[in-house]
């Protein structure tokens, strides 16, 4: 049991950064430029596209993780410059109309380019053996996932907290007006936010890429761990999307491992069978529903 037990951890740690990754950017457009981005799962399907069809042309999975993040990056700079920035000034009920519309555009156009099929991304080969952490094999390719999530990481919270670029975030944040009077050119850095914000949302569905397919859902699926990270966290803040990730991360693989298995052993096969699924989906929202109701602004609120 104890095995099993500490491979899921390494799972839900997992997932918690590449959640991070993706919740990170949209956390961050929504906590400075004030704008819900319904789009921002888009640029996470985009870059596992890109990387699939690079890796795949190339050989090189490296190859298309560099194409995904430069490819979605610049997806991002040109949405922010011809949809996002007529949105900086509307309240949220616009924001949310256009940004779904430009999530439903991006499907639709990758549908028409990549197909309906799911498309497949090997994982390079030097990372494809597991790798033993005392009694468990467990994945190299996983592992440096994790690894590359960390460092992202930590570079993520250099910039903010510690570099100028991090202080006229800030500064942007508490103040735009006062931010642009004092020679901040705020529109350049909304602009260079949103697009390295896509960029990291590329690089996590490159990252991704190989364990679960690529495929149409993928903006969906992922949209929606997001938001309930960024509520959990607290809304605009760096260190609350992190903890929240992992967080989120380590309650829904613990819920997809464990409470099935529970169920099963508790209530009758025909109660379990439809209960199970159930709860296992709801895990998540159930966790962020206890939060609200202890820490409406979430556990790290931004200040």
């Amino acid at each position: 049991m104890a095995p099993y037990l500490f491979e899921q951890l390494l799972n839900g740690i997992q997932l918690g950064f590449i959640l991070f990754l993706v919740a990170s950017g949209l956390t961050l457009i929504l906590g400075i430029a004030n704008v819900l981005n319904l789009a921002h799962g888009a640029f996470y399907m985009v870059g596992a596209y890109l990387a699939a069809s690079v890796a795949g042309a190339t050989g090189s999975f490296w190859m298309g993780l560099a194409a995904a993040a430069l490819g979605t990056g610049g997806f991002g700079l040109l949405v922010e410059r011809l949809v996002v920035r007529r949105l900086y000034t509307r309240d949220h009920l616009d924001q949310v109309l256009a940004t779904f519309a430009l999530l439903l555009i991006a499907n639709e156009a990758v549908r028409m380019v990549w197909g309906s099929q799911p498309l497949n991304l090997a994982i390079p080969r030097p990372l494809a053996q597991p790798l033993e952490l005392g009694p468990i094999g467990y994945s190299a390719y996983r592992l440096t996932l994790m690894g590359i999530g960390l460092l992202l990481s930590l570079a993520f919270f250099w910039v903010i907290s510690r570099s100028r670029v991090g202080m006229w975030l800030r500064a942007a944040a508490s103040n735009w007006t006062m931010a642009r009077s004092m020679g901040i050119r705020v529109s350049r850095l909304y602009t260079g936010t949103f697009g390295a914000s896509a960029a990291l949302a590329g690089v996590a569905g490159a990252l991704v890429g190989p364990i679960t397919a690529v495929h149409l859902g993928m903006s969906s699926d992922i949209l929606i761990l997001c938001f309930v990270t960024v509520v959990i966290g607290g809304v605009g803040s760096i260190k609350g999307a992190f903890w929240g990730a992992m967080l989120v991360g380590l309650v829904d693989t613990a819920g997809r491992a464990f409470l099935p298995s529970l169920f099963q052993a508790v209530f009758p096969p025909a109660v379990a069978a439809n209960l199970g699924p159930t709860l296992v989906a709801m895990a998540v929202y159930l966790l962020m529903a206890l939060v609200l109701i202890f820490r409406p602004e979430g556990l790290f609120p931004s200040r």
